[in-house]
Parts: C-alpha cells; structure tokens; sequence
C-alpha cells in the first residue's frame, strides 16, 4: 500500500479532484495548508503599506491506495493536473504504508480502503 501526499495551488485543487476520480481513484483527504519552499513568501501592498507574506496558502491531498500500479498513476495524474509551470506548483510524495483498518467494520489492509 502506498501514501501520496500532494502540496498544490489552491486553485488546482478541482481540476485534480477531477484528473484523480476519472482515473478511478475516489477517496482523498484534503487540508488546507501554508508553506514555502524555493519561492520563499512574497510581500503585497493593502492600503499604501507593504506587508510581507512569510507562508503561502496552499492544498494538501492525502490519498491512500493498494498497489504500485495506482500509485504511479495517482502521482501522474496528480503532476499533469497541477501544473502551470509557474513557480509554486507543489511536491509530491509518497511514501509506505504498513497498516490500515476501517474503524466501522474492523477490516484491515486492502480491504479497508
């Protein structure tokens, strides 16, 4: 089983909710989140005074799937869905998952998800 977490553009976040359910991959969590990396905040002007934006907004989409073959088709979607090829677009990351159990019926692992 594997974990991929996705860091996008606010306003990407329909456009991969759509890549991702028409690639048959439904459940997903979704947080609202602030950050940098690279681009390190930038400053905007609100009534004549400078203010400087330290951490931008930003998506988070967690999703957890049963097998390698999903997994690489999540992250492609995801990546094609996101992209403006601006700075800022976002991470990707995927990482392992060892256990998993369904609090309603107790069913664990791939059948839990």
């Amino acid at each position: 089983m594997k974990k991929i977490e996705a860091i996008i553009k606010p306003f990407k976040l329909e456009d991969v909710k759509d890549a991702l359910i028409e690639a048959g991959i439904e459940g997903m969590t979704i947080s609202e989140v602030k950050g940098y990396g690279r681009q390190q905040g930038h400053s905007e002007l609100y009534r004549g005074a400078e203010y400087v934006i330290e951490f931008i907004p930003k998506v988070k989409i967690e999703i957890v799937v049963s097998t390698q073959e999903y997994a690489d088709i999540a992250v492609n979607t995801i990546k094609e869905a996101a992209l403006t090829g601006k700075i800022g677009d976002g991470k990707i990351f995927v990482s392992d998952i060892n256990h998993v159990v369904r609090i309603r019926t107790g069913e664990e692992d791939e059948e839990a998800l």
